[in-house]
């Protein structure tokens, strides 16, 4: 029976990071912010279209993608969008996240105001 107990212990202790939260709320200078799981800014595109990606090549080498892992499982606000390459997407209220290259460390969001097209996601 213990044996059992920390078998399941073990089992659960492995499977944390794969059952991690893929986003957080982080404070940053411009306000609190949505972010992935390393804390880093989230942003939407003003050019997508609720589920539909419109950043893709150049755009995309700058403003990577927020994708979901094959397990993903949309909930709530939080949906996923098909990319053309196959891959899923994370979307808050239908509009796909991205991350911002420039951006190095959690807290910061140099991408937001971008062009006027890209803005941090906010909780």
């Amino acid at each position: 029976m213990k044996t059992r107990l920390l078998l399941t212990v073990a089992l659960i202790a492995l499977a944390g990071p794969a059952l991690a939260e893929p986003f957080k709320t982080v404070e940053t200078s411009g306000g609190k912010v949505l972010a992935d799981e390393n804390g880093m800014t989230l942003y939407t595109f003003d050019k997508d279209k609720k589920g539909m990606s419109n950043c893709y090549d150049a755009c995309a080498s700058n403003w990577p993608p927020y994708l979901a892992a094959s397990s993903a499982k949309a909930e709530g606000a939080y949906s996923l969008v098909s990319r053309k390459d196959g891959k899923m997407q994370w979307a808050l209220h239908g509009m796909p996240l991205y991350l911002y290259a420039e951006d190095m460390k959690q807290g910061d969001m140099a991408g937001d105001g971008v062009k006027g097209v890209w803005h941090a996601a906010r909780p």
